[in-house]
Parts: C-alpha cells; structure tokens; sequence
C-alpha cells in the first residue's frame, strides 16, 4: 500500500532505522556485557582455583592438608553451587579435601577426550550439581611434592549469578534505549513536521490559486522549494496569456465572421422567396454553428485553467431573483450546500442555470425548485483529485415521455410549439456542460414534471 503522506514516509523510515539501531546497539552491548561478565568470571574463578592450589599440601601420612581461605561465605553454605574441591591423582591414597558447601557430594568429571587442557593446563566446563545449580568448573592439576604426587584442583561458581547481573544489566539498557528511542522519535517527529512546514505553506497557497483566491504563489519559501514556486508562477502566468489570446482570437473571429453571415442574411430578403428561404435557412445554420464552435472554443480554452472559478451561492440567488420577478406566478425555491464553488466561468455557469430555470419557468404550473450539493462520480473516487457538484432544477409541469426527452437534446428541436423559444436551451446546457467533461440528464420529477441533473466541476472549500 503506498503511503502518499510525505510526512509519514520520513517518520516511518526514520522509525524503522532508530529501532533497527536501537536494537543493534542493544544487542552488541548486551553481547559485549555478556562477554565481559563471562570473562571476568572465569577471572574469579581462576584467583579462587590459585588460591586453593596455594593453599593445599601434602602432609605427614600422604594427606592432603589445608585450608583454602577464599573469603567468601557461599564457599560455606551448602548448595550454593559455589564449591572447591581436591582430590588425590596417582598411586597414593588420601582423602579429598572439600568446602563446606559441597558437604560429602561430589564432582563429576569430564573425560579430557571431551574437554581438554588449554595451554595453561586449565580447562573450563559447564555441569549441573546434584541439587540442580549450572556450575561452571575451572579445573587443573599440580604437582606437590618431588616425588611426583599430584592432585586434581576444581573449583566451581554458580552460573546463576552471571544470568542475574545480565539480565539486571539487560534491563536497565534495554529501558535506557527505550526512553532515547521515544525521545528520538518525538524529536524526529517535530524536526520533519517543522522542516516540512514550507512544503504545507505552498500546498496552502495552491489551494488559493485553486479557490480564486490568489493569483499566484505568495509568500517566503526555503531554497529548496523556491525553484518550485517559481516554476508555478511561471506556468500560471503562461497559463493566463494562453488564456487571454484565446479569448481575443474567439473574439476576433465571431467579428470577422458576424459581418458576412449578416450581409448574406440581407442579401436574402432581396430575393425571390423560394431561393431566399434556402440562402435564410443556411446563412442561421451558420450563424448557429459558429457559434456553437466559438462557445466551445472559448470554454476548451479556459476549461482547465486554475483561474476559472465561481461562487455558486451568489450566482444562483442572482438567477433565481431574476426568474422571481419575471415570473411572478411560479415560486422558486433555492437549496444551495454551503461553501460551493464552480469550476467554469461565471457567463457559462449563468448559461446553463439560466437555460434550465427558462426552461422550467416557461412549463411550471406553480413551482420550481433547484437544488446544488456536493457529488462523487465513480470514475473519479479512486483518484479523489477532481471534485463534482449536482445540479437539479425540476418543475411541477407536464414533463415530458421518455421517448421525448432524446428529441429535447436536439439543437432546436421544440416539443410544444404553443410556448415560446427557439429550442436551444437544453441542447446548449448539454454541450458546455460536457466541454467541462461533466453530463446532462433529464428525468421524471417527483413534482409531476421535467427533472434536469447536471453534473458540473467545482471546488469545495470544506474538502479543499
């Protein structure tokens, strides 16, 4: 799933890399400690084997004797899993010497095949006691006397006691990390949302441009960003004059091509009246096209541009208390969503909801409502990138049949010759609504006569 949060793609890839860090350095440290624990142990171990060898002699009788002074009390408690022990190795009989703690238990031992002497003649190896402790044993065997008589020295320490200093150091790293990696976070978190504000500031200013609300990009940007910001200005501007140049060229030619369509709609009255109904009836298909092709032109060009913008409340209260006082007979009534803006021009949002109150007002027995909201069409809610509103005027008049409403959309096509018009006004709805790539459609209304839906481009503050 792509996160299109520019914010929330720096914060979690800045999260991810400190846990990763975090969790590393925890590691190594926990595995550096571990290590050094582990070292110093044998350490200790290793003085308290020495000092019991220091300790023990061979006396009168071949006996072992001695008494090892480690200056430790669990030496003497029983089953404290810290032990010394030496017995006897050769052809002479003695009897063991042992700590207090060991009591009479013994010591099982290795086989060297398995663990062997290092080069100090000390091997080291791990067993359980006959009370369950993991004792780790440090072993050698000296020599006591010139006459060859040894003996076997281990001396053992609970390994109980490096788990509880790791885990007790585990623990204190583990919550010293977790504090820096909140404190990371938080900091990390300010310092993307604080560097980012520039990137908020011009996203706000577009949402101006976008609204109508300014004509370009306003405002101090960071050096990054500046290039940007100049860059929509410059399209902007561009964006203007492309404007501007099509509507002079539009002008231009509905003036050069207005003055021979007239001449020529002259000329024909000075004819006989079977070639003058001939040349009228051409020459206002022409003038009816050119102008169809000119409007069209006209709103292609400023279809797409940041600056075509409309507020909807006001247009509509100002068309609709036009129709009031032409039509005093009809009541209208006018439910707008609030904050609504057109994207299109104020002359061709006039032209359609003009066209359609006309036409509702001229069939209406006593009223016609119109109603503009908000609207999500399916091929845009993916992308959620253009917003729609929903135009409906309905009346209470006759309406028309389904097999009626296809031949209303035709350029001059009148139903009900009896009332007055030209038959344009729903074709020229549907064609600049569909310049603006929005829809037309005509319906049954639940007030007994014609319903037109429009779809049309806007913007909407609440949204925007």
């Amino acid at each position: 799933m792509k996160i299109r949060s520019l914010t929330a793609r720096v914060l979690i890839l800045a999260t991810l890399w400190s846990a990763l860090a975090l969790v590393t350095i925890a590691v190594a440290i926990s595995a550096l400690y571990r290590e050094g624990v582990e070292r110093g142990f044998n350490n200790l171990l290793r003085a308290q084997l020495y000092n019991v060898v220091n300790s023990v002699s061979i006396g009168d009788g071949e006996s072992l004797t001695g008494s090892p002074a480690l200056g430790d009390l669990r030496f003497s408690q029983p089953e404290t899993g810290w032990y010394w022990l030496v017995e006897p190795i050769g052809n002479y009989t003695a009897a063991p010497l042992a700590s207090a703690s060991l009591g009479v238990s013994n010591l099982a031992t290795p086989d060297v095949a398995e663990t062997p002497f290092d080069i100090n003649y000390e091997r080291f190896y791990e067993m359980k006691d006959e009370v369950g402790n993991l004792i780790r044993v440090v072993e050698t065997e000296v020599v006591l006397d010139d006459q060859g008589r040894a003996a076997r020295f281990r001396v053992t320490g609970n390994i109980e006691v490096v788990e509880e200093e790791i885990a007790f150091f585990a623990s204190r790293l583990n919550l010293a990390l977790a504090v820096v990696g909140i404190g990371s976070l938080i900091l990390n978190g300010g310092a993307i949302v604080y560097g980012l504000r520039p990137v908020d500031r011009a996203r706000r200013a577009l949402e101006r441009i976008r609204r109508g609300e300014a004509e370009r990009l306003e405002g101090e940007f960071p050096r990054e960003i500046m290039p940007l910001a100049t860059e929509i200005n410059a399209l902007i501007e561009s964006n203007r004059r492309i404007v501007e140049r099509a509507r002079m060229q539009v002008g231009n030619l509905a003036h050069s091509l207005k003055t021979p369509i007239a001449v020529l709609l002259n000329e024909a009255r000075t004819l006989d009246k079977a070639h003058a109904g001939v040349v009228t009836t051409q020459a206002e298909a022409m003038q009816a096209q050119v102008a169809t092709y000119l409007n069209r032109a006209r709103i292609a060009a400023q279809r797409d541009s940041v600056l075509a913008r409309t507020e909807a409340q006001p247009a509509l209260e100002r068309l609709v208390r036009v129709m009031r006082k032409l039509n005093a007979e009809v009541s209208f009534d006018l439910e707008v969503a609030p904050d609504l803006t057109f994207a299109m021009e104020q002359q061709d949002v006039e032209e359609v909801v003009g066209n359609l109150l006309e036409n509702a007002a001229r069939f209406a027995r006593s009223k016609v409502v119109t109603r503009l909201s908000s609207v999500v069409r399916e091929e845009d809610a993916t992308e959620g990138r253009r917003r729609w509103v929903e135009l409906i005027i309905e009346d209470d008049g006759p309406g028309l049949a389904p097999d009626q409403i296809g031949e209303a959309l035709k350029r001059g096509r009148r139903l009900d010759e009896s009332k007055p018009g030209t038959g344009l006004g729903l074709s020229i709805v549907k064609e600049i609504s569909g310049e603006y790539q929005g829809s037309l459609g005509l319906s049954r209304s639940p007030l007994g006569g014609l319903r037109a839906q429009v779809i049309l481009p806007a913007v909407s503050k609440e949204t925007a």
